[in-house]
C-alpha cells in the first residue's frame, strides 16, 4: 500500500505540472514556477482542501475514497484511461461499466472553462452535478460550498438536506411542475439503463421515502422525453429576477448533459449576467433578519 500512495502521489503532481492553468479556466499570470495549476487551484477544482491536496502529494494522506479521486480525475482533466490509473494507485477499482458515468471528458472541461460568459453546469445521469464554470456559481451559488454527495439536482428539488437549502429560487415558463416530472422521468430512465448503480438506487428510494411529491411523480406513467429550450427566471440575492434561456445539450459519446444559460446581447438580463460576471455573484451587502 505504501508504494502504491507513492505511485498516487507522484501520478497528482505530473498531471498537475501538466494542465495548463488557462485550459482549466483560470488567468495565467507572471511569477509562476511551473506552467502547470497550482496547488491551491487543484484544490479548489476539486473541492479539496489545499492541505489534504498536499499531504496527498508527499503520499501523507492514506486511503483516499472513490469520491475524492473521481473529484481529483475530474479536476486534472484526464483521460479516460488515466482516471483508471489513478483509481488503481489509490488501491481502488475504476468505476465499472453498468454504473452512472461521472468523467467528464477533457475537451468538454475546456469548452465549459473557455465559454466564460455563459453559465454552464454538466450533469451525468442520474442529474448529479460533476463540473460548472464560474459563471455557474455566480449565477446559483458556489456549488463547492456543498457537500459532494448532496450535488444533485433531485435532490435540490425534492430533498431536505443541503442541496435544497442551497438552491435559489427559480420558475419555469412551463410551470412549476413540469420541470419536476421531467427530472424524475430522467430517473426513471437512468434505473432501466443502470440497474446496478447503487447510488443511483439509493438516491431514488431515499426521495420516494421521505418526497410525496417525488413519490408521486414517480408513479406517474412519465416517459423520459428530450428537453426543449426553457424560459426560467432566477431570484438572484444581488440582481433580483433574471429571466434566461435555459437549454440542455447532450454530449455526444457520453452519458452527460450540459445546462445553459444566455440571454439576448444588449437585453436587461445580458446586463445582469455582466454584473454577476464583474462581481462573481457575491452579495455586498449582507441582510438578513428572518422573523
Amino acid at each position: 500500500m505504501a508504494a502504491s500512495r507513492s505511485d498516487f502521489a507522484a501520478l497528482l503532481r505530473t498531471w498537475r505540472d501538466r494542465l495548463s492553468p488557462a485550459d482549466a479556466g483560470f488567468t495565467a499570470t507572471g511569477g509562476r514556477r511551473a506552467p502547470g495549476l497550482r496547488r491551491e487551484e487543484l484544490a479548489q477544482l476539486a473541492g479539496l482542501s489545499v492541505d489534504y491536496v498536499l499531504r496527498l502529494e508527499q503520499a501523507r494522506a492514506k486511503n483516499p475514497s472513490a469520491q475524492v479521486v473521481g473529484a481529483l480525475a475530474r479536476a486534472l482533466q484526464l483521460a479516460r484511461a488515466e482516471r483508471d490509473q489513478l483509481y488503481r494507485s489509490a488501491g481502488l477499482l475504476p468505476p465499472q461499466d453498468g454504473t452512472v458515468d461521472t468523467h467528464v471528458p477533457p475537451g468538454i472541461q475546456r469548452l465549459v472553462s473557455r465559454l466564460g460568459d455563459v453559465p454552464i453546469g454538466v450533469f451525468a445521469a442520474d442529474w448529479t452535478l460533476v463540473w460548472w464554470n464560474t459563471m455557474w456559481s455566480a449565477l446559483h451559488g458556489d456549488p463547492a460550498a456543498v457537500p459532494a454527495a448532496e450535488r444533485n439536482l433531485a435532490r435540490a428539488l425534492f430533498g431536505n438536506g443541503a442541496a435544497s437549502a442551497s438552491m435559489l429560487p427559480v420558475r419555469s415558463e412551463r410551470g412549476p411542475d413540469a420541470f419536476a416530472a421531467s427530472i424524475v422521468a430522467d430517473l426513471k430512465d437512468a434505473v432501466s439503463r443502470y440497474p446496478t448503480d447503487a447510488r443511483l438506487d439509493r438516491l431514488v428510494r431515499e426521495l420516494r421515502e421521505t418526497s410525496g411529491a417525488f413519490a408521486h411523480h414517480w408513479a406517474a406513467r412519465t416517459t423520459a422525453a428530450p428537453h426543449t429550450t426553457d424560459a426560467k427566471t432566477i431570484r438572484h440575492p444581488q440582481v433580483g429576477d433574471i429571466l434566461l434561456d435555459c437549454d440542455v445539450l447532450i454530449v455526444p459519446g457520453a452519458d452527460l448533459r450540459m445546462v445553459t444559460y444566455t440571454a439576448a446581447t444588449g437585453s436587461t438580463e445580458a446586463g445582469k449576467l455582466d454584473l454577476l460576471r464583474v462581481t462573481g455573484g457575491h452579495v455586498a451587502t449582507v441582510a438578513t433578519t428572518h422573523p
